[in-house]
């Protein structure tokens, strides 16, 4: 999909896809106080050229950010920890050790708090990727901060978006 300059070109298949579809969300809605409907979300989406297939799985993951019945969203005994996270042999493997290493930047810098760490890898390791490495990692940051957050720091925004990228944030 050439119309969406925040994420590259899909390499791995289906799941990069899928990326593209939420960065696009991402790019088209960011600035805007809500967004419509699913309906006109889907037709917005395949207006842009998306499938089907990857608008559906997108939107389905998005809707399971905002569902406050997921665990990590329920732990509030996370909310003022400051226990060390030591990550299980099957999340070192999906996820690349640069992008636990940018969880962990995150986390000291006070962007995240460990409730959201935990939303962060509960959602990477639910992606159909074999291993999630930074970028990917970016992006599902990028849209935990805005679904949970609201808003995202420019400067935050600048560390998750790719160097050199334009900024088209409608």
């Amino acid at each position: 999909m050439t119309g969406c300059p925040l994420y590259r070109e899909p390499e791995r298949g289906y799941a990069t896809l899928m990326f593209e579809v939420l960065v696009y969300l991402f790019e088209t809605y960011y600035s805007a106080d809500t967004y419509p409907d699913q309906e006109t979300i889907t037709q917005n989406l395949t207006q842009a050229g998306f499938e089907d297939e990857q608008i559906h799985e997108a939107l389905a993951w998005l809707g399971q950010l905002t569902e406050t019945s997921s665990p990590a969203a329920r732990s509030e005994a996370l909310e003022g920890s400051h226990a060390l996270r030591i990550y299980s042999r099957s999340e070192q493997a999906k996820i690349s050790p640069d992008a636990l290493g940018f969880v962990a930047f995150l986390e000291t810098a006070g962007v995240l708090n460990a409730g959201l760490r935990e939303l962060i890898i509960e959602h990477a390791m639910a992606t159909a990727l074999e291993t999630v490495d930074l970028e990917d990692l970016k992006v599902i940051v990028l849209m935990v901060l805005w679904t949970r957050e609201g808003r995202v720091d420019t400067l935050i925004l600048d560390e998750l978006l790719p160097d050199g990228e334009p900024r088209n944030l409608h």
